[in-house]
């Protein structure tokens, strides 16, 4: 499946349902089911904000494909700002931001993000079986 956003802040309650209902479709639990949203939301706001700097004529790219033993989640935006490699440790900072990619990171099985210029990518891999 794929899903087509505007970088407007609130469309990342479309990928959020998506992502839901192909989950609830899988069988996952209730609470899986809430960090694959909690992920996708951090993400698709991450591309909006960041990526497409709240420019609402660029796109925001969500990818949801079902594997043999996972769900892969992928979110990628035009890259006006390249994103950055997921820490190991969150920094602390004065205005409390900056958990996007570190709660990403502790939601899903496996994430890796890839910046190109022009182009941004979060992968997230869920596996399937709880």
């Amino acid at each position: 499946m794929k899903i087509c956003l505007p970088s407007e802040l609130g469309y990342e309650k479309f990928a959020m349902l998506a992502v839901a209902a192909v989950a609830q479709q899988l069988g996952l639990s209730a609470s899986r089911i809430d960090c694959l949203k909690t992920a996708i939301a951090e993400a698709v706001t991450n591309a909006i904000e960041h990526g497409n700097q709240l420019n609402a004529e660029l796109s925001v790219w969500i990818g949801l494909a079902v594997q043999e033993n996972a769900l892969v989640l992928n979110v990628v935006d035009q890259g006006h700002r390249p994103i950055p490699q997921i820490p190991a440790v969150r920094q602390e900072r004065e205005d409390h931001r900056g958990w996007g990619l570190f709660l990403i990171k502790n939601l899903v099985d496996e994430v890796e993000v890839i910046a190109a210029p022009g182009r941004n990518e979060i992968r997230m891999v869920a596996y399937l079986g709880d």
